[in-house]
This record gives structure tokens, sequence and C-alpha cells, in this order.
């Protein structure tokens, strides 16, 4: 007897009224089960939605152009004939190919499975592991644990998902083990993301207020502090929705809890939702992450005592606030509390501002933001600090004038400490140095063959970009040793330079060598300058306080180096680091025709002044 089956529209996560692109069977195909039966398009992916049955093709229920969202009628099946659609899984020729995922690399695409697919069985006892390349096992066969994979990612930042993601898109069995119920880590959902968006709201205050010198009046600002930070949630919810639907597209295990190794092949994870679980591994990557550092002598539990964490919240609107630390992330934040009206002072132990990039680079930048600063507090030090019914008191020691001074808000932006002592390396009998950082190779393989490590666990410098490309190398090598892939197997973090950037206003990017770096190693370069003031872009925006700056090996006149200060710099510095990548010359750069009127066209412009045939400049005296 012919059995009817409704076929619907699984779990898609948080998608609704999709659009169907592709139909990929017809009445009368046999399909298997898993067998893609339509591609459907959000403005966030694409993706396959499979067949959770075999059978005969009876009737479609949609078309393309068709808006689905869970539960809704993809066809009907026969089920006469599964037996011989499940003998064939494949596609029937000339079945078209899925529409490529918006972001990342396209995956075979299964929600349904991913979502509902049972964890594995436990697996009694562990019996021997075969070994693989560098003494890595040769797969999870006889690992035990409540679940067993082939890959365990432990920290779902942007170096844990980018390796998790890239592991299952080579076919490797992966769990991800993330503590907070979203993935992304400090980068999307307390970090990077939401401080840009913050940012970019500051940015526009700013520069509305300029535009009554250009006849052009918009009145003073009032600003809903609820609504801001909801429009910061609102993008981290969009970012962090979008990983998690990719994590099901990718059938990527994700595990939702604190992580910790038992053995070198074992993490117990202590659940979110209570109890704990084991997960057996063959392989596994840490990307742990780093979390802010808190001063111990701070008052704890005030609310006017804040890391960047807290201060994305804008738990109070200052008058007079401190931030503690001259370094990217505190000024970052310090310009959002100054454009919503908060007098600024900055301490700082060393001797300059945003130590790293070079001083001529954050000379403009200190310039342009002088007035939002009272004082700027250089060689001197924070040593304690009371809260009080007026404000946070502070007291100073060192070269700044001020000794003690009471604050509305005080911003910890210290620096961040990485969570190598966190995770139970020892057990696993990973190293890890006494500042918490995980030593690795150039195969990001830690002393334990079959684990390896990324992103901000790793040491300097702690960014969202190295990570990633760390992430993809770990993968590739773990995956390539599994399945006997010699090209994936040999795969290497190699990169020549690493890009820095400041998100202020102006902002400052840099990458390679610095000017002052090269002084102090007696390494010789000579630099072309081209100053903004000669940008037309820049003079019609009204920002032409910036240079871009590039240096070159004095005898080679390859590029090493280059930094930029100005709106956009990290847009731009993108560039540089590929010119010194690609090992580019000055004539390199300054002969590939550079769009006008740009900004980026300063790069090329640099490089011409350096060769001396610049022409938006005043001629080379001789």
């Amino acid at each position: 007897m012919t059995v009817a089956i409704d076929v619907r529209v699984p779990d898609i996560g948080d998608f609704s009224d999709v659009a169907v692109i592709e139909v990929l069977v017809k009445p009368g195909d046999t399909v298997a089960v898993e067998q893609s039966l339509i591609t459907i398009e959000s403005d966030k992916a694409s993706m396959e939605i499979p067949s959770s049955h075999a059978g005969v093709v009876r009737e479609l229920k949609v078309a393309v152009g068709d808006k689905v969202n869970e539960g809704t009628l993809i066809l009907r099946l026969d089920a006469a004939g599964a037996a011989a659609a499940d003998a064939a899984p494949a596609k029937p020729a000339g079945t078209p190919a899925a529409a490529p995922a918006a972001a990342g690399p396209t995956a075979s695409a299964a929600p349904a499975a991913a979502a509902s697919a049972p964890s594995a069985p436990k697996v009694a006892a562990a019996a021997p592991v075969a070994r693989g390349p560098a003494g890595a096992p040769a797969s999870a066969a006889g690992i035990g644990g409540d679940t067993v994979c082939d890959l365990l990612v432990l920290g779902a930042g942007p170096g844990g998902y980018s390796a998790a993601f890239r592991a299952a898109d080579l076919g490797l069995k992966v769990v991800l083990v993330e503590r907070y119920k979203t993935l992304g880590g400090v980068c999307l959902n307390v970090g990077c993301i939401p401080s840009k968006a913050m940012l970019h709201v500051a940015a526009v205050i700013d520069e509305v207020a300029h535009f009554g010198t250009l006849g052009v009046d918009f009145g003073a600002p009032s600003v809903d502090a609820a609504k801001l930070v909801a429009h910061k949630n609102k993008v981290v919810t969009r970012l962090t929705g979008g990983l998690a639907q990719m994590a099901k597209m990718r059938k990527v295990t994700v595990v939702t809890g604190s992580g910790r190794f038992s053995d070198a092949n074992h993490v117990v994870v202590d659940l979110a939702a209570g109890g704990t679980t084991t997960i057996g591994f063959a392989r596994a990557v840490i990307a742990a992450g780093s979390e802010a550092v808190k001063l111990p002598f701070m008052p704890k539990d005030d609310p006017r005592v804040v890391t960047s964490t807290g201060a994305l919240e804008l738990p109070v609107r200052p008058k007079r606030m401190l931030i503690v630390g001259g370094g990217i992330i505190g000024l970052e934040m310090g310009t959002v509390y100054s454009t919503l009206g908060a007098r600024l002072d900055v301490v700082e132990m060393l001797d300059g501002l945003m130590q790293g990039a070079d001083r001529d680079l954050v000379k403009v930048w200190q310039k342009l933001n002088a007035p939002r600063f009272d004082n700027i507090l250089l060689k001197t030090k924070t040593v304690s600090a009371e809260a009080r019914a007026d404000g946070i008191l502070v007291k100073f020691e060192g070269e700044g004038a001020l000794k003690e001074q009471v604050y509305d808000l005080v911003l910890q932006a210290v620096g961040r400490a990485p969570n190598g002592r966190r995770i139970g390396a020892e057990a696993a009998g990973v190293n890890v140095d006494e500042r918490g950082f995980v030593p690795v190779d150039i195969q990001m393989r830690t002393n334990v063959a079959h684990i390896f490590a990324v992103g901000d666990i790793v040491g300097q410098p702690m960014l969202e970009h190295k990570a990633v490309h760390e992430a993809h190398v770990a993968a590739e090598v773990a995956a390539g040793e599994q399945l006997g892939d010699e090209k994936l197997a040999k795969a290497a973090f190699d990169a020549r330079v690493i890009p820095s950037v400041a998100y202020t206003d102006p902002e400052i990017a840099w990458v390679g060598i610095t000017e002052d770096e090269a002084k102090a190693r007696g390494v010789k370069v000579k630099k072309g300058l081209f100053p903004w003031t000669a940008s037309g872009r820049a003079i019609a925006n009204g920002r032409d306080e910036g240079f871009t700056k590039l240096l070159f090996d004095e005898a080679s006149h390859a590029i090493v180096g280059g930094g930029i200060v100005g709106t956009h710099a990290g847009d731009m510095i993108g560039e540089i680091a590929l010119a010194i990548e690609m090992g580019a010359d000055a004539v390199d750069i300054g002969k590939t025709i550079h769009p006008h009127p740009t900004l980026g066209e300063s790069i090329g412009l640099a490089a011409e002044a350096f060769e001396g045939t610049c022409t938006d400049l005043p001629p080379v005296r001789r």
C-alpha cells in the first residue's frame, strides 16, 4: 500500500517569510533522506532544505518566489520506492547546485538534521587510540564520552567559530563549546561590534555639529540612552543569530556551558542548563580567549566602575569620567562618552597614549581631540579608589599634576588577560605560561600534538582578524591529518604583518614596521608621506587633518610598513598590508591607478612622493 508523507520546512532558526529561490526536484523524482528539495534565501544566508523521508515526489506545494516558514508544506511523497531511494542518495543528474551562502563558504545545509540529530551514544570504555601524523589520534573511534567528535572547539569567539566552521566544511564532525548563550565571543557580544555601533553614532553626532559652519544646522541632538543601547543590542543579535544559523547549516553541535579538560581526549562541560556532560575528541582547538583586567583596589559591584563590557551598557551619563589606561579600547569608549557630554581625564603609566602607533599619527589625533579632555596624565599610576556618595575618589602618583579627583564614572582599560589557566589545560598536558598564554607553533599546535590553540590565548596581538586566520590554519591541519590530505596537513600561519586600527575619530591604522620601531632597531627605512591637506576628497569632507605614510626599505625600496591617520583609515590599511605581503615596491604602488577623488588614492600618492614623482605636491627640492 502506498503511504503519503508530508514533508515540511524544519526549524530554520529565527527566520520568517524566507523566499524560495530554487526547487530542486519535480513530481515523479525519487528522493532519499537528506536529499535537498528546495533552496531558500534570507537577508543573511542561503540554505538548502533536505527531505526528512525517502520516497517518490507525488505533488509539489511550493514554487520559486513563494515565502516559507517553519512548518510550511513543501511536497507530498509516496513512500513506495523508498528502498530504491535509500540505495541511491545522490542528487539526480542535472540537479542545480545550492546558491552560495551570504556569509562564509557554502556548506551542505540541513538545518533539520542539525537541530534534531540525537547526541552520539555513550561509549562504554576508551580503547587504545590509534595515532595519526605528529602523534595525533587517527580518529574519534574508541574515545569514550557522552558525545564523541572529530574536533572539539573550546570557545565560540571569532577564532573558535571560524575553526569550527572551517573544520565542518572540510568534513569533520565538530562540537563547539561556549559558556555564553550566544556565539561570537567578546568581539561580537561585548567588544568590537557593539563598540563600533556606538562609535558610529558618536561620529555622526560630532560630524553634524560642524555642519552649521557649512550652512546646514540640525540643532542640538537629543539622546535617548535606552534606544541607543537597544540599537547596539540589535546589531549584536543580528550577527550572533546569523552565527547560530550557520552552525546549524554546517551541522556543528553547539554545547552551552563552561568546559575544562579532564584528560588529553576529553572535556567536561558544566552545562548552563544544569548538570555536566563529557565530550570525547580526536583533536581539539582551544579558543578560550581573554577577559578584561580589573584593578584589585577598585570598588567592586559599583555601577560607577566599569570595564569596556559594562561601559557599553551606558550605566550612567557621567559629567566627569576617568579612563584608566591610555590604549585603544579606553580611548574608543571615551570618545562615545565625550560625545554624550562627559568631560574626560585619562591616566597612563607610560609616556604616551596609544602605544604601538607612531607618535606623529597619535599627535594628529591628540590635537583634534584635545577639547574632550580636562587632563591627560602620563607617567602616572592610579594607586587607590574609594566609592563615595558624590562619586569615585581616585588617587594618583607620578608626573601628572593631579593627586586625587572625584569621578562619576571610572573605566578600567588596562588590558586583557588570557584564559589559559581557566580551562584545566594541565589535565590535558598542555603547557600554559606564567601569564596564562598557551604557546603554539606555526601550525597553531600546542605541545600536545592533537590539541591546537588560537586567538587571544596564544599571545599578542589580541585581534579578531589574527584569530580568524589562525583558526583556519588549525582547522585545516586537523582535518588534513584526519582525512589524510597532505596539502591541508601542511597549512601554517605565516602572515608577514597584522594590521592594527584605533576606531577613534580620527581613526589611526598602521601595519608592518613603524618609524619609531625602525629607529629603535636600527633598520634603515625611508618614507613617502602624503598630507591630506592636498587631498581633494579630504578637503571636500572637511576632514583634512590626516596623512598617509609609507615606509620603504632604504636599499630595495620594498614597502615594509605604513600608517594612516584620518577618517576611514581602518578601511584603507588593508591595501598596505597586501602590498607588504606581496613584496611590492614604491613603483608598484605608485603606478597602481587609484580612483579619484578618494581617500584611498593617498596611498598611491604617498608612494609617488617617495619616488619624487608626485605632481599633487610642491616639487622636490634638488
